[in-house]
């Protein structure tokens, strides 16, 4: 009888836990940083894919869980994510990139949020993100879903894919910017035009039943670029607005011309 009471009392006790996740694959960058700002969860977990820098190295000094996911040929890290969360010692997992970090008072929220009765099983939690240096209100506050409870969450492996939680759902108000995720990432011109060319490519076997006229030629990137700069604020960043807006115009024209030349193999 005492066994069993011992048994529901450790499991109350860890429903009150959470373990942060965080997949790397060459991540030694930010990552020392990312780790001192989660060392006062209840468990960090580390889930490689086969890193050839000094990541290893780095989560061994702040004692990290580590277990590693074969690389193999996959070019995203969805499947990485999938299988990480399920090996999260807690039912509460906390999902961080390498290269953001979690604020004080984000630690301090979500742990007063999972006492509640009501608790909803996800989060999305607001991100501050930059360019040029500057911080990108166009980009804010890019709310992505990171917390949740891991049974009840699947990760699908598409790119760029948010998991998917069957139950309740919340996100934390954008005016709370001290609860956001600071993202170290500050992609440069060149950084960015890299990533277009990989992303589209992307979105390009993603959307391969799809077709567009010529006029989407002039209509999405240009509505892009609006939307970045007008409707999202883009305007307010100042310069580094203005060239972030027509990169995400550039990124659409790529896109598109992509998807034409490849029509034109096909044909």
């Amino acid at each position: 009888m005492k066994s069993e009471k011992f048994c529901i009392f450790a499991a109350m006790n860890d429903e009150k836990k959470i373990s942060v996740v965080i997949n790397t694959r060459n991540a030694e960058q930010h990552l020392q940083q990312v780790l001192e700002a989660v060392k006062g969860f209840d468990e960090v977990l580390i889930c490689d894919m086969e890193s050839e820098d000094h990541t290893l190295d780095i989560a061994r000094q702040y004692g990290c869980r580590i277990v590693t996911f074969e690389r193999k040929n996959y070019n995203i890290v969805e499947p990485a994510r999938e299988f990480a969360i399920h090996e999260a010692k807690y039912d509460w997992v906390l999902v961080v990139d390498a290269d953001e970090v979690v604020t004080p008072e984000l630690k301090d929220y979500l742990y007063s949020r999972i006492k509640e009765v009501n608790c909803p099983d996800g989060l999305y939690i607001p991100r501050k993100n930059y360019f040029m240096g500057r911080f990108m209100r166009c980009h804010y506050p890019d709310h992505i879903l990171r917390f949740f409870r891991k049974d009840k969450t699947h990760w699908p492996p598409v790119i760029h894919c948010a998991p998917e939680v069957d139950g309740h759902v919340e996100k934390i108000p954008a005016k709370h910017r001290e609860l956001a995720f600071e993202h170290l990432a500050n992609d440069s011109v060149e950084n960015i035009v890299s990533k277009t060319n990989q992303y589209t490519w992307n979105e390009l076997d993603r959307k391969r039943h799809k077709h567009y006229g010529t006029m989407a030629f002039l209509w999405r990137p240009f509505f892009r670029f609006f939307k970045t700069y007008i409707l999202k604020g883009a305007i307010l960043d100042g310069k580094p607005g203005f060239i972030k807006a027509m990169l995400e115009g550039y990124y659409q024209f790529i896109f598109l011309s992509k998807k034409y030349e490849s029509s034109l193999d096909q044909s």
